[in-house]
């Protein structure tokens, strides 16, 4: 019996080759699609899940809450630890300070350096921190961070400074250029799915011999850096609100006693490590995060064109099943029973489904790496593991249940009377056509996704052509080191660079105007006690307004100095003071952490300090030498290449034991959105694919109509019908069934682009305009996908119709 249902399978998928293509494409598709994206979201949720205790692992951040709003920082001033410590006893802590961009010279055993530059990755770290964080020591163990100048390297790092792992112990380093460090421990390599990506560890100690280089200082409770962070562990019993609720009084106490008893609005609080990949208002010490709405998203787009394959098998089985309708009747009178007919039809469908999920396997196996890329996963993935293909064979089930069973039912239960009588077999479900409810579920959701396509499309488009309040174009970033000798040499380096061809100004600074750099800290103005706010910090030479091409609204530039003297705030730092006119803010007096007053020469337009996801912060930009670790260049945009080839050479010349590390200022603006590309670019592939799915489904509803209204049109023909109502009558029920679509894509889009655009600041509006082209684009396609087999039926010779049977 089984093997005569296999034959008959075969036979009839065969005989319809056709209809067989379209229904293995579309579900290899969309179950690879769906895989694909499942793959990714399973990879964005591991992150660091693996750590024992995961659930209670916490960061301690700090808020700052004033009147036009809040600041979120993930790091704590340095000074709160021991105090953190001494106020919670039966917790345990650990701290952590981030560096990037650091210089690291290897000397051989000649003496010979090799410069390295490591942009992330290098931190300076307590023992303490790995009796919250586990990793596997190679050699050594936390205890050997105790001590001063002390440092320990992941496998892969080691590997690159000295060859190999094992020589590398007891092996010296020098950190930028002035602090030198004995290697003391191995670790494994962190994995790719971490928030912590540790490959050079420094002891906590040895930030002491250089605190201002890294931006930390021990007794400065107004200081508050994102490079700065603390971790605890909660034990069993301690819930997360009671140790809020005691943060939130040692805030209260803590940083008003700090703040000589004037008002404090900074509040320390608990993160969980649940949190951390996921919260975007945080910086994490690695490079890549993702929004939980960016995972809903993507999830849903898995369920939607799954869902819209899906349809597509349900449909096109139901009605090649209804043109076998004769076939079951035949079978009937031969004596064959229900039962039979059901499980005849439902082999076939599993048959058809068994075929779709080995090409969707093998269509993911190609596909994975071009994914891995777009989403920025360094991991290895494989699609040979449990979880995958037990996912994959799951969907396959499902759908060969749901695609099988409703056909298989209708048909094993017509009547031979009827089918013999040639009456009108139709699947309704309440007056209702299934079929039709199916399409317009389908063309709604492909509206969604396309919609959803074009505001993504433009949004990055605006975000990319945003006016930022200076000009980033043709700016190449010079990363460079703050040790004595590299600030010994900026005078003659700056002399040099003035001759090179192609260099129309530049900068020495801590940072461009838009960087990752989240360095506030509590200030006063005018002789007045500390503000309830904090001010966020900038430091550069007297050539920084015009490198950036920034525009002064009152006053002028600050004199050149070594240290703060003088400076300009931005003009939402005037306007949170309450100044109207930004001329009385020249001439006022402002003073930074705990140094002295200096002097406002003037107010600088606003410019957009982080990513335009976040409101312009207030601003204080002032001279501050020790702290030049970068350069900014202004290039002639005629030949950037030759222009970059020669500083290169002239670096080369006045720092030759520092490695060369350079990037254009608008690739580095271009990592700020590095997650919404490729989240619109993702959208265009899915979208697309979307697309291609519901062209095959509707192309098949159109072959099956035409051969269902062939004697139909032949008659019409005959009667002096033209060819374009003929094709109308063919395509209009589709384009209804679409414009009944577009209402319930409407509202559907518009919440889900919506909440994605409350991500940002700034942001496009949502009008009609979108879901109008959106519309619009699913008209064409359907017209597309219809008007092929309309035509030729159209133009087919009515003789030929009128004999069909």
């Amino acid at each position: 019996m089984f093997k005569n249902y296999l034959k008959t399978a075969w036979r009839n998928i065969v005989q319809r080759k056709t209809f067989a293509f379209i229904n293995i494409t579309g579900l290899a598709i969309g179950m690879a699609a769906a895989l694909l994206l499942f793959i990714v979201v399973r990879y964005e949720l591991s992150y660091d899940r693996a750590q024992p205790g995961y659930n209670r692992i916490y960061r301690v951040v700090t808020q700052d809450k004033f009147s036009d709003g809040v600041t979120y920082n993930p790091g704590v001033p340095v000074p709160a630890l021991e105090y953190l410590r001494a106020r919670f006893p039966d917790l345990s802590f650990g701290a952590i300070n981030a560096t990037y961009q650091s210089a690291v010279n290897v000397p051989d055993e000649k003496g010979n350096e090799t410069a390295f530059v490591e942009n992330t990755g290098i931190f300076f770290c307590e023992p303490q921190f790995f009796n919250l964080f586990q990793t596997r020591w190679i050699s050594g163990n936390a205890s050997v961070l105790d001590a001063p100048n002390t440092v320990v390297l992941s496998s892969t790092v080691a590997k690159k400074y000295f060859k190999t792992a094992a020589n590398s112990l007891g092996k010296t380093l020098k950190l930028d250029h002035n602090i030198l460090l004995k290697v003391a421990g191995i670790i494994d390599d962190p994995p790719g799915n971490t928030d912590f990506p540790l490959q050079v560890l420094i002891s906590m100690k040895t930030i002491k011999h250089a605190p201002g280089q890294y931006y930390y200082n021990e007794n400065c409770w107004g200081c508050v850096s994102s490079n700065f962070q603390v971790y605890t562990k909660l034990p069993p019993g301690i819930s997360e609100e009671t140790i809020n609720r005691q943060l939130a009084q040692f805030s209260k106490e803590q940083y008003r006693k700090e703040n000589g008893g004037g008002g404090s609005t900074k509040i320390n609080t608990l993160q969980p490590l649940s949190d951390l990949h996921f919260n975007l208002r945080y910086e994490t010490l690695g490079d890549h995060r993702t929004s939980r709405t960016t995972l809903v998203t993507l999830s849903l787009i898995a369920v939607f064109i799954l869902l819209m394959a899906g349809i597509n098998f349900v449909n096109l089985a139901t009605v090649q099943g209804i043109t076998r309708s004769r076939e079951m009747g035949v079978r009937k009178v031969l004596g064959g029973n229900r039962s039979q007919i059901f499980w005849q039809m439902m082999g076939e469908t599993a048959l058809l489904v068994l075929v779709a999920v080995i090409v969707a396997f093998l269509l993911a196996w190609v596909a994975l790496p071009h994914i891995k890329h777009i989403a920025s996963i360094q991991e290895t993935l494989t699609l040979l593991n449990a979880a995958n293909l037990g996912l994959l064979f799951a969907i396959g089930l499902l759908v060969a249940f749901l695609a099988g069973l409703y056909p298989a039912l209708i048909l094993s239960g017509f009547r031979p009377a009827a089918v013999f009588n040639q009456k009108v077999i139709t699947l309704r479900s309440g007056g209702v056509s299934v079929r039709k409810v199916l399409v317009v579920f389908q063309f709604a959701i492909t509206q969604v996704l396309m919609v959803g396509t074009i505001v993504a499309v433009t949004q990055m488009d605006f975000i990319r052509k945003a006016d930022l309040g200076f000009n980033k174009d043709a700016i190449l970033l010079l990363n460079g080191s703050t040790d004595s000798v590299s600030l010994a040499r900026q005078e003659a380096f700056a002399g040099a660079l003035k001759k090179v061809p192609g260099v129309q100004q530049f900068s020495f600074q801590s940072d461009a105007p838009t960087s990752d750099n989240n360095s506030s800290t509590n200030f006063a103005f005018d002789h007045r006690p500390d503000a309830s706010f904090q001010v966020y910090l900038k430091f550069a030479d007297t050539g920084y307004l015009n490198t950036y091409r920034m525009s002064l609204l009152a006053g002028t530039n600050y004199a050149a100095s070594d240290t703060i003297r003088a400076g300009l705030i931005n003009e939402t730092l005037a306007g949170m003071l309450g100044i109207k006119n930004m001329k009385d803010a020249v001439g006022k007096t402002i003073k930074v952490g705990s140094g002295g007053w200096s002097v406002i020469t003037g107010v600088v337009k606003d410019f957009k300090a982080n990513s335009l996801k976040q409101e312009v912060k207030p601003m204080f930009i002032a001279t501050q030498k020790r702290l030049y670790g970068q350069l900014g260049i202004k290039l002639h945009a005629s030949n950037l290449n030759a222009a970059k080839d020669r500083v290169e050479e002239v670096w080369k010349r006045y720092y030759p034991e520092y490695a060369y590390n350079a990037v254009f200022l608008d690739d580095n603006i271009e990592r700020f959105y590095q997650q919404d590309t490729q989240l619109s670019l993702l959208y265009k592939i899915f979208s697309g694919l979307a697309i291609l799915i519901a062209c095959l489904g509707l192309y098949g509803l159109v072959s099956f109509m035409v051969v269902q209204k062939t004697k139909e049109v032949g008659i019409r023909k005959v009667l002096g019908a033209s060819a374009a109502s003929l094709v109308l009558l063919l395509s209009k029920e589709f384009f209804i069934l679409i414009g009944i679509s577009f209402l319930l894509a409407v509202p559907a889009a518009w919440y889900m682009m919506h909440n994605w655009l409350e991500n940002f600041v700034y942001r496009i509006p949502l009008h009609a305009g979108f879901f109008i082209a959106g519309v619009g684009m699913a008209l064409i396609i359907a017209f597309l996908s219809v008007a092929y087999k309309a035509v030729r039926a159209a133009m087919a010779d009515p003789v030929k119709s009128l004999r069909t049977e």
